[in-house]
């Protein structure tokens, strides 16, 4: 802590980031433990959050997160979509391909940013806020792949005709970033993905990553 920072605020935080690792929630005995701070402190905490629908707590006192949280997160999209336009603008330009970046939504893959290339004859037009299954489309594959092995070198998807007839498609999940599961991708008219197209994905996929850091 510095001069500069309020402990409250960072204490209600810490509250909030423990129990969003919890799927059964945190006593006030425990919250308490894990703050090192007494139980007083930890009270005042959860009733400030509860008045902001950040917390909650059940019939037997047991806190969770609260469902304000997802109103929050609907604010997420923009910021997210703004920092990883640059890296799209330069994958679509580069591959020639509409590149796009999709977080996942519930149990969908959702597209919160799409750029298309800008010399290409014709591409494939895919659109901000198309949903589909996450173990549809490369974007989806992805994000599943790193959920299953997220300490392995980051790798891509492929995919041809899942989503729509002739199109091929790329991805590569976003790593290391808190609070957000995603991935970057393209998606091109062709008989088959070109080998240089994953690698790039990926590249891409990192820049994103770094820029929400």
């Amino acid at each position: 802590m510095t001069a500069e920072t309020s402990q409250t605020l960072d204490r209600g935080l810490k509250v909030l980031k423990l129990l969003a690792d919890t799927d059964h929630g945190l006593t006030v005995t425990e919250l308490a433990n894990k703050l090192g701070v007494n139980r007083t402190v930890v009270y005042r905490l959860l009733a400030t959050l509860e008045q902001h629908s950040l917390v909650r707590r059940d019939l037997g006192g047991r806190a969770r997160v609260g469902l304000g949280v997802l109103q929050l997160g609907r604010q997420v999209h923009p910021l997210v979509r703004e920092a990883a336009l640059p890296a799209l603008r330069s994958l679509a330009e580069d591959l020639g391909a509409t590149a796009h970046l999709t977080l996942v939504d519930g149990s969908e893959a959702l597209a919160v940013a799409v750029v298309e290339p800008t010399w290409t004859d014709y591409h494939v037009a895919y659109r901000t806020g198309f949903r589909h299954a996450l173990d549809r489309g490369a974007a989806g594959r992805a994000i599943l792949a790193a959920r299953r092995n997220p300490e392995n070198a980051p790798g891509f998807a492929l995919t041809h005709g899942e989503l729509e007839a002739g199109a091929c498609g790329a991805a590569a999940a976003l790593r290391g970033v808190t609070g957000v599961e995603g991935s970057v991708g393209v998606v091109m008219l062709a008989e088959s993905v070109p080998a240089r197209v994953g690698p790039r994905v990926v590249e891409a996929a990192m820049e994103v990553s770094d820029a929400l850091r």
